[in-house]
């Protein structure tokens, strides 16, 4: 289950409407009645935090989120996005990796999902991760 206090706007999340699921933005928050309200591209639904599922990390999301992908010689892969890079141990293995921004690096130790890894980016470059490129 998802925590509210983890989930920002802009965060990509799947809602379950009664078997019917959705991808979509977070475009609203209301903390009185932890509700979440999505986006899914054509119209926004609000949500309780027990009808929203993460995404998780993978290729595809990663180039959703228009990160460049390097394979590396010593078998490890780094995605980048700007100045922002994430390094994995080999491919497809996102059990734990490494992000650094200039001089910030952190080590994440866990799988995370795809709404996590956009609030590390945010906290590290201020700006918001989406589907929009910007290097």
């Amino acid at each position: 289950m998802l925590k509210f206090n983890e989930i920002k706007k802009g965060d990509f999340l799947v809602a379950d409407n009664e078997g019917d699921l959705r991808r979509g933005e977070v475009t609203n928050l209301n903390g009185d009645e932890k509700q979440v309200c999505l986006n899914n591209g054509v119209q926004d639904f609000w949500y309780e935090t027990n009808q929203l599922f993460p995404l998780e990390i993978n290729d595809e999301e990663l180039s959703n989120l228009k990160f460049h992908k390097q394979q590396n010689e010593d078998g490890t892969v780094k995605y980048s996005k700007g100045a922002f890079r994430m390094l994995i141990p080999k491919p497809g293995d996102f059990s734990h990796f490494e992000l650094w921004y200039r001089d910030e690096k952190r080590h994440i130790m866990e799988p995370i999902p795809v709404h996590v890894l956009q609030n590390h980016f945010y906290e590290m470059t201020k700006v918001h991760l989406n589907t929009e490129s910007f290097d």
